[in-house]
């Protein structure tokens, strides 16, 4: 059999599947079932045929036209997604929480760095107010004299949650930018930033308590504030992260153990960004409504820290089993 008789033997299969190749409209969800297995049953038909012409007729035109629409069937059937797309779905499904696992030491210190001094600066201050000057930043200290007259800055008028959303969101990622930054201080600045932030918040926590409004500043912070917090843990851990590379490289070059450090903790920072912009989201509408009561922010807290702390903590471990 020459190629000519091939073509006319095989021809009709061949003009069927160009049809449907036509008709996907290269969507192959626009074939029903029935045409889609058809298609598929075609397509390794021709894809033999193909084999076979390519070894009896390499040079002939009818090889030429079959590897054209084999490459057109394989790019419809096995068509997917963008991989761009495909590795962000991977990485937030399995490769952020890993990594949360793999770096969680990083991620505790960062989290002790904060706490600690928070719980110090809440019982100074708690238990003398004049204390508050020294431990607060200036431009902090201007909110005493409102906490001393049982009044909060919490309230955010309702024409403006849109824009104070958006500005919660972006203050918050400019901070873990900045914690996961400073660790090329040889972690030192990360130190700095992070113990900074627990003084600032043990500090407002406690003179609040002091002054009976403790209560109803934390029914503002703690619908936004597990999520915000673990964000922040973890950007310091990253920053730590570098820090401790540059410090101790162990037997790589000190330029070779930054290089991998910086590597993770990049990914780190990408996984959080998300996670602030929805802690923003109800810091910005939920958390300053007044109309939502108290239970319902602590639901909204605490569900979230409980989902939040699953995904870390559970997310991923079936599909490295």
């Amino acid at each position: 059999m020459n190629a000519d008789q091939f073509y006319q033997s095989r021809q009709a299969e061949w003009q069927e599947f160009t049809g449907l190749l036509k008709r996907s409209q290269n969507n192959i969800k626009q074939l029903s079932p029935e045409e889609v297995k058809r298609l598929g049953q075609l397509y390794r038909a021709i894809t033999s045929d193909l084999a076979l012409a390519q070894r009896a007729w390499p040079q002939h035109r009818v090889t030429t036209f079959l590897n054209q629409l084999v490459a057109q069937g394989h790019g419809l059937i096995y068509r997917s997604e963008p991989l761009a797309v495909r590795r962000l779905k991977n990485y937030a499904a399995r490769g952020f929480p890993r990594l949360f696992r793999e770096t969680w030491r990083f991620t505790a210190v960062s989290a002790l760095l904060i706490i600690l001094p928070a719980l110090l600066a809440g019982f100074i201050t708690n238990a003398s107010p004049n204390a508050a000057g020294a431990i607060l930043p200036p431009d902090v200290q201007r909110l005493i004299p409102e906490i001393e007259e049982q009044k909060l800055w919490t309230d955010i008028p309702i024409e403006e949650r849109p824009y104070a959303s958006s500005f919660i969101m972006t203050n918050n990622i400019r901070v873990s930018f900045l914690a996961f930054a400073s660790g090329m201080t040889a972690g030192l600045l990360t130190v700095y930033v992070l113990v900074f932030n627990g003084l600032m918040l043990g500090g407002l926590t406690g003179l609040t308590a002091h002054y009976d409004v403790g209560l109803e500043l934390w029914n503002f912070v703690i619908g936004h504030g597990v999520i915000e917090l673990t964000t922040i843990f973890i950007a310091g851990g990253s920053g730590l992260m570098l820090g401790w590379a540059i410090l101790h490289p162990g037997l790589l070059r000190r330029r070779d153990a930054l290089t991998q450090a910086a590597q993770k903790a990049v990914k780190l920072l990408i996984g959080c960004v998300p996670l602030l912009v929805v802690a923003g989201t109800i810091e910005g509408f939920i958390s300053p409504n007044e109309l939502i009561p108290p239970i319902v922010k602590w639901g909204v807290g605490l569900g979230s820290g409980v989902l939040l702390y699953g995904y870390l903590l559970f997310a991923g471990k079936k599909d490295a089993a």
